[in-house]
């Protein structure tokens, strides 16, 4: 039996200690990058001092980048940048060079800057899926407010049917955000999301957020199995899933390369939500998407905190890396 869910007001942001205001979404960004800006813009003022961009420097240069999980194409592409925007402009200052990188940078990530539009159906449905740990349920939970913020009522479905945890999670972050958890104690996963999508038809909801239980890419029943659920929710909605997110925990770093093309091999990957950038050193591994295998970054996360979860702005991140 499928159980439907809505609980009490969301719960307010706890107000600051002090009674200041709360930091603002790039004072949040550059302090949760702080682990990333130490092991990558903390040691390019040792690397730009000497203030030419010379064959030295490029070595050096090279071997942090790599180190700070950019990669091998998006590293050459980087310092192939720098090397003509030196010589067109003459750069001798390291304030210069720094900038030309952060440009390069930023011209490397910006099309991945791609915002979220759910206007374009309604319900709009939201496939979410990853491997355990990367922060699907939470992620969701975060989502949810972030799209009541903006004005649109949500439903959510609990289609990690495996784990009891992950369903009374969701009924949590349901109960906090006030928003229709449509649940089933075990059973088919698919089925739960196809039976929330009537719901939310017939409720007149805005977006439908829709949680698969974790699975690790080698497992390839488990694979077969998400690749069920899209197919049945295209029998609920033909049109859907009108967005299917995969969830990346930025700590992995390279491997993150794998994920994604073995999840849309399955799914159809259409974006990115990259959580945990707060506990890794490794925020550099964008870049290397950005260059392997460019797929939207609709949202990144930087924290624990409901609003902790933000739309992908280029500028915002690379001035997080290096400032």
């Amino acid at each position: 039996m499928f159980g439907f869910l809505k609980k009490s007001a969301a719960d307010a942001a706890p107000p600051a200690p002090d009674g200041t205001a709360a930091p603002s979404w790039r004072e949040r960004l550059k302090a949760g990058l702080a682990r990333t800006r130490a092991q990558f813009g903390g040691k390019l003022k040792s690397i730009f001092a000497r203030g030419k961009v010379d064959d030295e420097l490029l070595e050096d240069l090279e071997t942090l980048l790599l180190t700070s999980d950019i990669g091998i194409e998006a590293t050459e592409h980087l310092l192939t940048a720098l090397k003509a925007r030196a010589k067109k402009d003459k750069l001798e200052t390291p304030e210069a060079i720094q900038q030309a990188l952060a440009d390069a940078l930023h011209d490397l990530l910006q099309p991945l800057e791609q915002p979220l539009d759910v206007d374009t159906h309604r319900p709009f449905i939201i496939m979410l899926a990853g491997i355990n740990g990367a922060g699907k349920t939470t992620s969701i939970g975060k989502l949810a407010k972030y799209f009541q913020a903006q004005g649109k009522s949500v439903l959510l479905a609990a289609g990690d049917t495996f784990r009891a945890a992950a369903r009374e999670q969701l009924m949590t972050w349901g109960e906090r955000n006030n928003v229709t958890v449509v649940a089933q104690e075990s059973g088919d996963p698919a089925a739960v999301i196809f039976d929330a999508i009537a719901a939310a038809r017939a409720r007149g909801i805005d977006v439908v957020l829709a949680d698969t239980a974790g699975r690790l890419p080698t497992q390839l029943h488990l694979m077969e199995e998400i690749a069920k659920v899209r197919r049945v929710i295209q029998k609920a909605d033909p049109t859907g899933p009108h967005e299917t997110l995969l969830v990346l925990d930025a700590n992995i770093g390279q491997n993150a390369l794998a994920q994604v093309k073995a999840f849309d091999k399955a799914i159809h990957v259409s974006g990115l939500v990259v959580t945990k950038l707060d506990g890794t050193a490794k925020g550099g591994a964008l870049a290397a998407i950005a260059r392997q295998c460019p797929k939207p970054v609709r949202f990144i996360g930087v924290g624990e905190g409901i609003d902790d979860l933000r739309p992908f702005v280029a500028r915002d991140f690379v001035d997080a890396m290096f400032e």
